[in-house]
């Protein structure tokens, strides 16, 4: 598979899981996912590990964030692949807010498919 075919398949893989997340369709969201994947998120805890841990956070994400087309938007999304390994970043915006967020994802390629084994959300802080 050429790098260029490797990266149209991991867009596709963020666009399904970001559409699932406007959705609510907490199914969708976790596929995908490694059962070892590791999350750095905003609101604590910082670190989860673990599907089933990478499940309870979104609770609390649809439990604050209503259902639509801006509940969890992405923009400037730049992937680079290998054959086996990648990783995408860009800006998220949620809720339709100005506030901007950085998403990470790292991916691993097993049996054919790609796989989120690791995700990093962060808001940016000004210092004075």
């Amino acid at each position: 598979m050429t790098n260029q075919r490797n990266e149209q398949a991991i867009r596709a893989l963020i666009d399904d899981w970001t559409d699932a997340i406007c959705k609510g369709d907490i199914g969708r969201v976790l596929e995908n996912r490694t059962d070892d994947i590791v999350m750095y998120d905003v609101p604590e805890p910082i670190q989860v590990t673990g599907i089933e841990a990478y499940k309870e956070t979104w609770k609390l994400f649809f439990e604050h964030n209503a259902a639509g087309p801006d509940r969890f938007r992405l923009s400037d999304v730049q992937i680079v692949a290998s054959d086996d390994v990648a990783y995408a970043h860009g800006l998220l915006t949620i809720g339709g807010g100005d506030a901007h967020c950085r998403l990470t994802l790292g991916l691993r390629r097993t049996d054919g498919d790609w796989n989120v084994t690791h995700e990093h959300h962060s808001i940016p802080i000004k210092l004075d």
